[in-house]
């Protein structure tokens, strides 16, 4: 069982739900100690005070306030108890707010809420939560701070989740946003066409911490006594020269891991160019019909003029006989 960090009570209107609060997760980070490389000998730190290097006890050590000048405030715990916190043992609720509202990039540590009483009041307040599909904004006192947060439901419990504050969250300030970028409807079209090709409902199960896996088996190989075989390096990402083939190599290869096949492997270039080759093709043998077409009427037009030219051997035949009667009647 998780260990509790807070109890207290859930302020719901007149209705006061008591409940404890225990973390919703965990990091599965493998964690190491600093030691000498030489031996492996553990290193140590030890709290000193700056002034005399005198070692300083953990119940001796005090909050301080640093100010301008260098001058340091000392602030003890009963200094600090004092603070007029009222959501130190509440979770107050303020309003309901659509989730989708809610920036994730305020939202931090997730704590899960129990109850500690009649659950009733518990379930009145989560199932109400569900069905409206609100979540309640809160502030609640955790580690000595007062803080913003979210509670919603969760597979059957409240989720206590805290943000950051509004000046927490620094504003996105770069240049690159004042200048104009100019997208071409064929580059968007194509970046829409990824995104669909991934699209898909979220399963947590599906992804690995392969980090991890491959530290825990350096680690075991060390143990072992066996020889560390290095991973494969992940392919260095290069400069993008023609942003649509970079876009169309990503569809292509986010379907081929997917088993799905390519409608169509060529490249728009490359249809463009079978395209303008095919059209070359038909002038080309449209031309050589035409010049063909030509010659053949040409000639047709030469035999006409010869079938209808008089014959010209065929005159002087007839006049030579002519003459010939001629000289015999005379």
């Amino acid at each position: 069982m998780p260990q509790t960090v807070w109890k207290g009570t859930i302020s719901f209107g007149l209705v006061s739900i008591p409940v404890r609060l225990s973390t919703a997760t965990e990091e599965r980070n493998i964690s190491f100690r600093q030691v000498r490389a030489s031996d492996g000998a553990r290193v140590r730190y030890r709290r000193v005070a700056e002034s005399d290097g005198a070692e300083v006890a953990y119940a001796d050590i005090a909050k301080g306030y640093e100010l301008p000048d260098g001058e340091v405030v000392v602030l003890t715990d009963d200094d600090l108890a004092d603070l007029p916190v009222t959501s130190s043992k509440i979770v107050d609720v303020h309003s309901f707010v659509p989730m989708d509202q809610v920036d994730p990039t305020a939202l931090s540590r997730a704590y899960y809420a129990e109850p500690t009483a009649d659950p009733k009041p518990y379930a009145l307040l989560r199932d109400a939560l569900e069905k409206s599909g609100r979540v309640a904004v809160v502030k609640v006192s955790l580690r000595n701070r007062e803080r913003l947060a979210v509670l919603r439901p969760r597979e059957g419990v409240l989720v206590l989740q805290t943000m950051l504050w509004p000046d927490e969250v620094r504003r996105p300030e770069f240049r690159f946003l004042d200048e104009g970028v100019d997208v071409r409807p064929q580059e968007m079209a194509m970046a829409e066409s990824y995104i669909e090709t991934l699209s898909g409902d979220f399963d947590p199960e599906a992804y690995v911490d392969d980090y991890r896996r491959a530290l825990e088996e350096v680690v075991q190989a060390k143990i072992e006594g066996k020889e560390i075989t290095p991973a494969p390096l992940a392919p260095e990402g290069g400069t993008v020269v023609d942003l649509m083939e970079a876009l169309r190599r990503s569809v292509a290869e986010a379907r081929r891991q997917r088993g799905e096949e390519e409608p169509d492997s060529t490249t728009s270039r490359d249809r463009k160019k079978a395209a303008a080759t095919k059209t070359a093709a038909k002038r080309s043998a449209a031309g050589k019909t035409t010049s063909s077409s030509r010659s053949t009427k040409k000639a047709a037009a030469k035999k006409t003029v010869a079938a209808k030219a008089p014959t010209k051997k065929a005159a002087p035949a007839a006049k030579k006989g002519t003459s010939s009667r001629t000289r015999r009647s005379a």
